[in-house]
């Protein structure tokens, strides 16, 4: 009988514990509760407004050089019109909420299947307000809504999670990732096929309909190293020893400028090539598939590319958080403890950005802590999930059926997925 109550139980506690936290970071955005820390609202009300009114008139922003996305941004830009009642900035934060409530809807529909469990769901439940009003003043919630539904779409269904894949990757890149971990044969000729389609239609239909869709492939060439990102610790330290860089707001966020920034900013994309070089070779390498490889397979590719971006703005916490829920939704899961380094990283992204984040532009003693303490959990993270993905389909046995050999049950919903 206790276990009969448990899923319903499980369900009323993670709807009470979202709803107070959202709630909480709603009064939060829409300043009914206004905490001491800066402003993090304005990219919403000044920024995305304005990026807002160029896109109603048919044309992307290419002139302005804080518009470094791919053409599906516009959609999330423009998705407030959606509600034409409230203001831009209140509806914003609305569509915010609802992409919000739809990931925990989907975790919570995954949860109840068999070999899952609720963690997934409580990552997710209380790893997102732990990243402060920030969540909701960008519109990667809605992005990490997507690539959510891409994986639990999985190997049972291919073409659904190429599709959505893609759709997401028009609109922020990373969501691609999801595709790392499809099983070998027809899983990921049908996923990747879907891709490839999705993706040329939806930027056909963008370069056809409204000019400078593409500009965003060469908007971030002449980026510096951004203060809060890995390479950025250099100059921290360096100017602790009178390094006479400055620090600039530039390319839309607060950069390192001066000598040798340059090359720190090219160490760090061979940091990302060198990823993309171990990821290509692990799917080479990998032997076994089980049901948590595709899930798993994109945590760890997130991780690498977030930490060794020139760039790790607050908001990409959430897309770690969020495909960190869909790994700990898997009992077979090894992830545990990387999801947990990311959650503790998530609580000192939000110290050091807004409630320190002077001390952070300053290299002041309590920012640098800050940055250390966060980036060394992400380079940890990051190499722990890596260990883990190479051990549990290269180097060790399946801990359960590789998903290449399902049952009848998985053999019959793969083929409905597949009609």
């Amino acid at each position: 009988m206790a276990d009969a109550r448990r899923p319903g139980a499980t369900t009323a506690g993670a709807l009470l514990g979202w709803a107070a936290t959202r709630t909480l970071l709603m009064l939060c955005v829409t300043k009914v509760i206004t905490p001491r820390t800066l402003d993090v609202t304005t990219d919403v009300s000044v920024i995305y407004q304005n990026w807002s009114r160029v896109l109603g008139t048919g044309v992307f922003p290419r002139s302005d050089v804080t518009w470094q996305y791919p053409p599906g941004a516009a959609l999330a830009i423009l998705s407030p019109r959606l509600l034409p009642s409230l203001g831009y900035a209140d509806a914003f934060f609305v569509m915010a909420l609802l992409c919000d409530a739809l990931v925990l809807g989907l975790l919570l529909y995954a949860s109840r299947r068999g070999g899952r469990r609720p963690a997934g769901v409580w990552v997710w439940v209380v790893g997102v307000p732990l990243l402060g009003p920030t969540v909701y003043a960008r519109y990667d919630v809605m992005v990490t809504a997507v690539a959510v539904a891409a994986l639990l779409a999985g190997a049972a269904r291919p073409r659904l999670m190429g599709a959505l894949s893609a759709f997401g990757a028009v609109v922020k890149v990373w969501p691609v990732l999801a595709l790392l971990g499809t099983p070998r044969g027809a899983p990921t000729r049908r996923a990747w096929t879907a891709a490839a389609l999705t993706a040329a239609l939806l930027l056909a239909v963008f370069g056809l309909t409204m000019p400078g869709s593409l500009s965003f492939l060469t908007a971030q060439r002449d980026r510096g190293t951004e203060v809060e990102s890995l390479g950025a610790l250099v100059f921290h330290v360096a100017r602790q020893f009178g390094w006479s860089g400055v620090v600039q707001y530039h390319y839309g966020s607060m950069e390192f400028l001066g000598t040798h920034v340059a090359l720190v900013s090219t160490l760090a994309q061979v940091l990302s090539l060198v990823a993309l070089g171990w990821l290509a070779l692990w799917r080479l390498r990998a032997r076994v598939w089980t049901s948590t490889t595709v899930a798993d397979a994109a945590f760890a590719g997130l991780l690498l590319f977030t930490t060794t971006s020139r760039v790790i703005s607050p908001q990409y916490l959430v897309w770690l958080v969020g495909l960190g829920a869909v790994c700990l939704l898997y009992r077979a899961s090894r992830m545990a403890f990387p999801v947990v380094l990311v959650l503790l990283a998530t609580v000192l992204t939000y110290l050091e950005f807004p409630v320190y984040f002077a001390e952070v532009v300053a290299s002041e003693p309590a920012g640098l802590a800050l940055l250390l303490a966060r980036n060394g959990l992400l380079v940890a993270a990051s190499l722990l999930a890596c260990r883990t993905l190479w051990r549990q389909t290269v180097t060790e046995a399946p801990v359960e059926e590789p998903v290449a050999a399902p049952s009848e049950a998985g053999r019959t919903a793969a083929a409905a997925g597949s009609a």
